[in-house]
């Protein structure tokens, strides 16, 4: 969860959340999760919010 915070710039707790509450897809191997790679990235890509310039 550390790598993924720090990928996303977010505490892991952020982290924990997001998974807990399903916006960010992970897989559970024993007592921890497992976050995919394009997961993280794909979830940065769709909440992007862009800047409209007047």
């Amino acid at each position: 969860m550390a790598e993924v915070a720090a990928v996303m710039r977010v505490s892991k707790m952020t982290v924990y959340r997001l998974v807990h509450s399903g916006h960010l897809p992970a897989i559970r191997v024993g007592r921890s999760f497992r976050v995919p790679e394009n997961a993280v990235h794909e979830y940065l890509r769709d909440s992007y919010v862009g800047v409209e310039t007047a």
